[in-house]
């Protein structure tokens, strides 16, 4: 699985002055919690683009006072006006302590449905899961070959015996619709039967 490494420093000083002080500076202030304890620290802007503008799911290495900390993305805060990113929370990843995340969805194969004419339509881009670090993954794989026209893959189809997800089984994530051209067909040949 791909880690991101970011290098901050330890956050001294608190509160809005000290706060907007690192901010002008182009530094981003974080915090990793559910470890041991909280890390309060900073680290420039740059640092956390790799991990912040992607849809992958990836981990993080974050190096403080000589320190690693192995993390996952938890929350981030954009302001409102510039749009610029002004904080990112993380989480520590323990051992033997589950943690939830968010991972994406990777549809695999041709659906039957797409060679008879249909559309594939993607409906869920990622899934909520809760599970042991050691089991987190990049991406969960979805097959979707035996899916026909008005057919759909629900979130309870989903194979990953490592993990617990904790979106609503019933949920469609993919389906095949029919299109115009293939309705249009339809229509003719029911058109031609009744003749």
């Amino acid at each position: 699985m791909k880690t991101i490494t970011i290098e901050g420093q330890l956050r001294t000083e608190f509160g809005k002055k000290a706060t907007r002080q690192l901010r002008s500076q182009g530094y981003v202030p974080a915090v990793i919690y559910g470890g041991a304890k909280e890390i309060n620290f900073y680290a420039p802007a740059a640092a956390f683009k790799p991990l912040v503008y992607t849809s992958s799911f990836q981990l993080a290495e974050i190096k403080v006072d000589g320190t690693v900390y192995k993390c996952i993305l938890k929350d981030l805060q954009f302001d409102k006006v510039t749009d610029a990113l002004i904080h990112v929370d993380f989480l520590e990843l323990v051992e033997n302590k589950k943690v939830i995340a968010t991972i994406p969805l990777k549809f695999t194969g041709t659906a039957k449905g797409v060679r008879a004419g249909g559309r594939f339509v993607a409906k869920i881009k990622a899934v909520k899961v809760k599970t042991l670090p050691k089991d987190l993954k990049e991406v969960l794989e979805v097959p979707i070959d035996d899916l026909e026209v008005n057919g759909n893959i629900r979130v309870e189809d989903i194979k990953a015996p490592d993990m617990e997800i904790l979106n609503s089984p019933r949920i469609p994530i993919a389906s095949v619709v029919m299109t115009r051209q293939l309705r249009q067909e339809e229509a003719a040949a029911a058109a031609a039967a009744k003749k």
